[in-house]
């Protein structure tokens, strides 16, 4: 198996603490999967050439995709999970990862399984952001697990190599995460045996011409 860690946050520094809060759960859930003997690939927003306006992979001609993009699109295309890590904005996701992820077509995620996993500074651990992940990870096709993982006092819970902070009780740490990677594991094990017995893409193949093709008759 192999998965994609999106991180969804572009701040490279924030109060009360000079760290990104964001890498240190990225770097645990790297560490988690890894450990259970998933390969994992981290796509890091700030390492993805960003365009000065925005124009979506699928848009562009054949052979003028961006080679970034392009690059992207083929992992997000072969992996088997996804794992969408994101703070909260505004009872929402966070805009680095909406951004990011609005740059593909559905049809690169879907029939694939994701994991929602948000964390906050405070307390609520970006709860309700991962209540607003839910309906857009399954309108991409990549339906999340029903098990999530919030992480609350992010900066408290895990150190910048993203392990368990001492006092903190990383096994039952480990145990939570371990129940939502579980979930993930079983699925795109799911999937892939499902893909190798029948292509869904010749079955109910993506819309390509214009939005009309979702019309009811």
């Amino acid at each position: 198996m192999h998965y994609l860690v999106f991180l969804g946050s572009t701040r490279t520094e924030g109060a009360p603490r000079p760290t990104r809060l964001g890498w240190r759960v990225a770097q645990a859930c790297l560490r988690l999967l890894e450990d259970s003997g998933v390969t994992t690939t981290l796509v890091d927003p700030l390492e993805v050439p960003r365009q000065a306006n925005f124009r979506p992979h699928f848009s562009y001609p054949k052979g003028r995709v961006p080679e970034a993009l392009e690059a992207l699109a083929g992992e997000i295309r072969s992996a088997d999970g996804y794992v969408m890590i994101s703070p909260e904005y505004n009872h929402s996701l966070s805009p680095a990862l909406a951004d990011l992820l609005n740059h593909f077509g559905s049809s690169l995620f879907s029939y694939r399984p994701s994991a929602i996993v948000t964390y906050s500074a405070g307390q609520w651990g970006g709860a309700r952001a991962a209540v607003a992940m839910r309906p857009f990870l399954s309108e991409l096709g990549c339906l999340p697990v029903s098990a999530m993982i919030q992480v609350p006092r992010a900066g408290e819970v895990l150190t910048e190599a993203g392990t368990f902070s001492e006092g903190e009780d990383a096994e039952a740490w480990s145990g939570y995460f371990g129940r939502t990677f579980s979930q993930l594991a079983w699925w795109a094990e799911a999937c892939r045996a499902q893909w190798a017995r029948r292509d869904p893409e010749a079955e109910a193949p993506a819309f390509q011409r214009d939005p009309s093709q979702r019309n009811a008759p």
